[in-house]
């Protein structure tokens, strides 16, 4: 989802709602989530958000120039100050992403994972001894553009790569076999449950919730519900869910969808049902905010990409 073909439209929506550093600044947190909308990872809206209001703050509306200020901005880490840097600035300074890294493991024929730490700090170094002092910005994109469409993962066009008279895996043929990464863990699977639920008297009006600003998909609205406990129903699971979140009783009805969905570390298949509100004012439980809105309004709010599919299905 961070690849530049599926970034660069959403990155044109969101520069021309968002021109300047004030304009983001001064935006609200919904305002900035609705901009982003679709685009996943959502933790990097609130910090690039949060940053934003930091650099007028506290920077008069300028960027700043040091690695030391821009690591103070939320969500700008070694990776990012170092583009920054070098892209906007001209400093000297190397970017380490997954397209450089697997290009040095194949250019160095590292035997060693590149997921050890200290592998990685071998990496660090490296990358940083490599880069072109005169022109470390164009420098810097070159190694991820040649990792990205030449140095990729499975079948890489070592023939059309202009460093493979310098390259050992190539020379030694181990480039399919690098880079050496740590064995992964299984992917865990988990049922959730979310509930379409109508207003008892305006059956027009659905509830929605809003996620907490601080954890998984902060500050989205959804169709309320949770996991589905270890032998509990789905219908159960909805019952519960919104006792617990919302303080209400609906009555399930149909099911409406399901829907699987690859998180980074997880996946979850998520089933949404029908269901009538019987008693009880929803209440900021387990939520950070509740509307009643109608299927027109749905519209105006922000959604990750799993409950926007449920609207789908609504029709």
């Amino acid at each position: 989802q961070t690849q530049v073909a599926t970034v660069i439209p959403y990155y044109r929506r969101f520069m021309a709602r968002f021109p300047t550093v004030e304009a983001l600044a001064a935006a609200t947190v919904d305002e900035v989530l609705k901009a982003w909308e679709g685009l996943g990872y959502y933790r990097r809206a609130h910090h690039l958000h949060r940053a934003a209001q930091m650099v007028v703050r506290e920077y008069g509306g300028r960027i700043p120039d040091s690695e030391e200020d821009l690591r103070r901005l939320p969500g700008v880490g070694r990776y990012t100050a170092a583009a920054i840097l070098s892209l906007a600035f001209g400093r000297r300074a190397a970017v380490l992403d997954g397209n450089v890294r697997r290009v040095l493991a194949r250019l160095y024929d590292l035997e060693a994972s590149i997921d050890d730490p200290a592998t990685e700090q071998w990496l660090w170094q490296t990358a940083s001894e490599l880069v072109d002092p005169e022109r470390p910005g164009p420098f810097n994109e070159a190694m991820m553009e040649l990792g990205a469409t030449i140095c990729v993962p499975r079948t890489p066009a070592c023939s059309r790569c202009p460093l493979r008279t310098h390259c050992l895996a190539q020379a030694r043929g181990t480039q399919y076999e690098r880079p050496v990464r740590a064995t992964r863990r299984r992917v865990p699977h988990y049922d959730v449950v979310a509930g379409v639920v109508r207003h008892r008297s305006q059956p027009q009006r659905f509830l929605i919730a809003r996620r907490p600003d601080e954890g998984m998909l902060g500050g989205l609205w959804e169709f309320p519900g949770g996991k589905i406990e270890k032998g509990e129903s789905a219908p159960a699971a909805l019952h519960r869910e919104l006792q617990e979140e919302l303080g209400i009783e609906v009555e399930v009805g149909d099911h409406v969808t399901s829907i699987d969905h690859a998180y980074t570390h997880f996946r979850i298949t998520l089933h949404a049902y029908h269901a009538r509100h019987v008693r009880g004012e929803p209440q900021c439980l387990g939520v950070a905010d509740w509307r009643w809105v109608t299927r027109e309004e749905l519209g105006d709010y922000a959604f990750a990409r799993t409950d926007r599919k449920i609207i789908a299905a609504l029709g």
